[in-house]
């Protein structure tokens, strides 16, 4: 296992809840409250979760579908409000998925551009790093079409590509290693090894327990919204696959 460092994200106590309706649509507050509650129910997607994630370390995070994982990285990210509990992150945690934006019309390069200097990157660094970012995703041939023409595995290989052209300190990566080919996803679990070996964090949420055995050198299970396993790969996808 990878030397780890000084804790980078502690998640405390987390628990995270969504008002539904019968037929499973978010229910807002208001429209909640204006059906008197009716046909609302709440649906407790993490229960109570804790753990402390470390400089130099890739955590997997695993689970069925529903189980919370991807809850658990919005939070992680900002993106969620939790009913109690906290994060508490030592820098900005990206999250990278495979439904990240981007701008339809516009041709792949520009999407380049517009997303490398949404990360923070200045104009003189997009112009240094344009082209290993299209090298990297493999799209150079179609680097010049609107963004619209490509497949949903393509546009998360520009996605990814972007997203990695600069170095975060926590980095949450949710499924975007289930697209492209065996080359593909050779890179980018090599880049995320170097993320970590860089004395990041990166959290990889995936149903591909080949990827978490060969990125991670932690993984978190997670079952209908509690921590269920926090061990070594080998120990918690082992007892995850005997589970199911």
């Amino acid at each position: 296992m990878s030397k780890v460092g000084k804790p980078t994200v502690v998640v405390d106590g987390l628990r995270v809840e969504y008002r539904t309706f019968a037929s499973g649509k978010a229910a807002s507050d208001r429209r909640a409250l204006l059906s008197r509650q009716r046909g609302v129910r709440i649906v407790k997607a993490l229960k109570g979760v804790s753990f402390v994630a470390h400089e130099g370390e890739s955590i997997g995070v695993i689970g069925h579908n529903g189980s919370g994982k991807s809850t658990l990285m919005r939070t992680i990210a900002g993106l969620q409000t939790p009913a109690r509990g906290a994060v508490y992150a030592a820098s900005r945690p990206a999250l990278l998925g495979v439904n990240a934006a981007l701008i339809p019309d516009l041709s792949g390069e520009k999407n380049v551009t517009l997303g490398a200097l949404a990360l923070g990157h200045t104009p003189g660094e997009v112009d240094g790093i344009r082209d290993e970012i299209v090298e990297f995703s493999g799209l150079d041939e179609f680097i010049d079409l609107p963004m619209k023409t490509y497949s949903s595995g393509m546009q998360a290989r520009l996605r990814f590509s972007i997203a990695i052209s600069r170095d975060h300190q926590i980095l949450l990566v949710d499924e975007a290693l289930a697209v492209g080919d065996k080359e593909f996803r050779k890179k980018s679990e090599q880049r995320i090894r170097d993320l970590r070996d860089q004395a990041g964090t990166v959290f990889l949420v995936s149903h591909s327990m080949g990827s978490i055995r060969d990125t991670c050198n932690r993984v978190i299970w997670i079952d209908h919204g509690e921590l269920r396993m926090d061990g070594s790969p080998d120990e918690v996808v082992g007892a995850y696959e005997r589970s199911r």
